[in-house]
């Protein structure tokens, strides 16, 4: 009988804590929401009277480029509520707009996916300085803060042979570039794969700018999100061969998006 009473004592413990917590985790939201308010009330203060509410911040990126793809890494110390300077590392992956994939089989082989007269994979290090300038915002805890964005810098071309397996008349299978199976009736298998190619790499360099808007959602956060567009000029010392039977070029005008997610503090 002691145990049933002890054990209904203790169950009903259990549900009054659950109960009490239940009704009292709405204020403590509320509290956590009103200290946020607080928190960003002066951070806006500090800003409106000329103080620096952040020092820097720390960032990665996400890019799409109308001509390919990479990633960013971002290091900002801000100078002033409204200047902020920053440094930026970029790899990039360029595209030609001619390339496109084939998969194949003609009853002998079986083609693997490869890019029809693709010469070599074109990849971009870019190493750049510039500054951000606040253009405006609203001053509220999902406030958007618009800035502008240039940079300017050295990017380092890295042409690595786009490789594929052939076949000869003699069934023999070996790895090639393209210019060297031009009208001379090779198979083509297909690709060689990602790992072919790295000690055959060119080094082309060159020197880039790029300007843009960034977006900044919850300026007064510590977490960033942010989206920049904008526009990047390239130029390399030597002509980058990309395709087959397309002239190789040295300037290069694409635009950008970025998706961009740090901290700063």
């Amino acid at each position: 009988m002691k145990k049933l009473l002890l054990l209904f004592c203790f169950s009903s413990f259990l549900v009054l804590s659950y109960a009490q917590s239940t009704i009292e985790s709405p204020n403590r939201k509320a509290e956590k929401k009103a200290a946020r308010q607080q928190m960003i009330n002066d951070l806006i203060k500090q800003e409106e009277e000329g103080a620096i509410i952040f020092n820097k911040q720390n960032t990665f990126g996400v890019r799409l480029n109308s001509d390919g793809y990479g990633i960013r890494y971002e290091h900002m110390r801000f100078k002033t509520n409204t200047r902020a300077f920053l440094f930026q590392a970029e790899l990039n992956e360029k595209k030609h707009p001619k390339e496109k994939k084939l998969s194949y089989s003609d009853g002998a082989y079986n083609y693997t996916t490869l890019i029809y007269g693709k010469m070599n994979n074109n990849y971009q290090l870019n190493l750049g300085v510039g500054q951000q300038h606040l253009i405006g915002g609203k001053g509220n805890k999902n406030g958007v803060a618009v800035s502008g964005v240039y940079v300017g810098g050295l990017v380092l071309g890295l042409e690595k042979p786009y490789l594929i397996d052939v076949v000869d008349s003699s069934n023999r299978r070996f790895v090639s570039q393209y210019p060297e199976l031009i009208d001379k009736g090779y198979y083509e298998v297909g690709h060689a794969g990602f790992g072919q190619g790295w000690g055959d790499i060119k080094v082309n360099p060159g020197a880039y700018v790029q300007a843009g808007l960034r977006f900044d959602y919850g300026r007064y956060n510590e977490v960033v999100g942010a989206v920049e567009a904008g526009i990047k000029a390239e130029y390399y010392s030597k002509g980058m061969a990309q395709m087959a039977y397309v002239e190789p070029k040295n300037f290069f005008f694409s635009g950008y998006i970025t998706l961009i997610f740090g901290k700063r503090k």
